[in-house]
């Protein structure tokens, strides 16, 4: 698996080279004095978001990462070179921890944004600093200070804007590859999205947003079942959720609407904030006559619901209903451009005299 979101390494940053214990040796300069040179400071560990990486395999088996120390002092007070800095390219949503804590250190979004992770050490001074009126010939130097050395946790989340959920084989990977330039892979069996893909999605030829596919969550996945649980994080960065529902879904005891629910409870489960996140429902194969024969008893199941959501019905394969999904999208991201509803923010209470109350 070539995608890789979460990786433990160590980083050691360079030592300070020693100051030098040196003196001047020259002829007809019988009292040249102390002339010895700093020591090079040590070069620094650096993260920098590079917007062309979109996974951390770089590190999962290069796991040890040590900048070059500074040079120490010279006679002739010379000064030793500084280690140069060790640049670890990151892709951008790349969170940093500590891995002691468990503490947060930095959220890595913006491109070209660098993190110095690990502080290279001080160069010591040379002898050539510590002479006075009263000590003319000091034989001591400074050494360097030793650099940082940190065990840090990379995990990175995708930067979508939006996110398709579902249970495996609801049509996920379809539905991308027909909205945006993304080819993931499709087959007729489930669980075949093995990584997340991302994709670009043009509206209206007006504004664009990033649209993440990520793999099919199963019931028990905020506990570790199945493989959507490793890819939950994604979904956090979200603003808003494309829940799609398979109308005739294979296995015993599937019905769109325990479907629907069990996603939402392993969303709630992992996380409250996924639990509240705006969705986009959409109930998807539409070109199946089996499945549009379903259409009318899933939207009377969320009938009586009192925050029900807005149920659309697409097919990715013949396009049906795409128009009017990314409508509802972008009614969410853009504040209700282009007249779309946001949906499940249905107005609730006695209508005011003389006007409609809304369905």
């Amino acid at each position: 698996m070539n995608f890789v979101d979460e990786v433990s390494i160590h980083v050691k940053a360079g030592d300070g080279g020693d100051g030098a214990v040196a003196w001047r040796r020259e002829k007809y300069v019988p009292r040249g004095g102390p002339a010895g040179g700093d020591g090079g400071d040590g070069g620094d560990v650096v993260l920098v978001v590079d917007p062309q990486l979109t996974t951390l395999l770089d590190y999962r088996f290069v796991r040890e990462h040590r900048a070059r120390s500074g040079e120490p002092g010279r006679g002739s007070d010379q000064n030793g070179h500084s280690g140069p800095e060790l640049a670890l390219r990151v892709p951008p949503g790349t969170v940093v921890k500590d891995a002691a804590t468990g503490e947060a250190v930095a959220d890595l979004s913006r491109p070209g944004e660098r993190l110095v992770v690990a502080k290279g050490g001080k160069g010591g001074l040379g002898n050539m600093n510590f002479a006075t009126s009263t000590n003319q010939a000091p034989r001591y130097a400074q050494p360097g200070t030793p650099g940082e050395e940190k065990d840090l946790v990379l995990e990175l989340k995708l930067l979508a804007e939006v996110g398709i959920i579902g249970y495996p084989n609801a049509g996920k990977s379809t539905l991308i590859s027909r909205i945006s330039r993304a080819r993931p892979r499709i087959a007729d069996y489930p669980f075949t999205t093995l990584t997340p893909n991302l994709g670009v999605v043009s509206w209206r030829g007006e504004r664009s947003f990033v649209v993440a596919d990520l793999p099919g969550l199963i019931e028990g996945a905020h506990a570790g079942a199945g493989l959507g649980h490793q890819f939950l994080r994604h979904v956090e960065r979200c603003r808003v959720l494309v829940h799609l529902v398979e109308p005739v879904a294979p296995g015993e005891g599937r019905e769109p609407k325990a479907d629907f629910d069990a996603i939402n409870r392993e969303l709630g489960l992992y996380s409250l904030t996924l639990a509240r996140k705006p969705q986009v429902v959409a109930l998807s194969k539409m070109d199946l006559p089996e499945a549009r024969e379903r259409l009318a008893a899933f939207q009377k199941a969320f009938a009586r619901r009192k925050r029900r959501p807005e149920i659309l019905a697409i097919s990715a394969v013949t396009g049906e209903g795409l128009d009017a999904l990314l409508d509802a999208v972008a009614g969410v991201l853009y504040g209700g451009e282009g007249g779309a509803a946001r949906p499940g923010r249905k107005r609730v209470g006695k209508p005011r005299q003389g006007k409609r109350a809304e369905p």
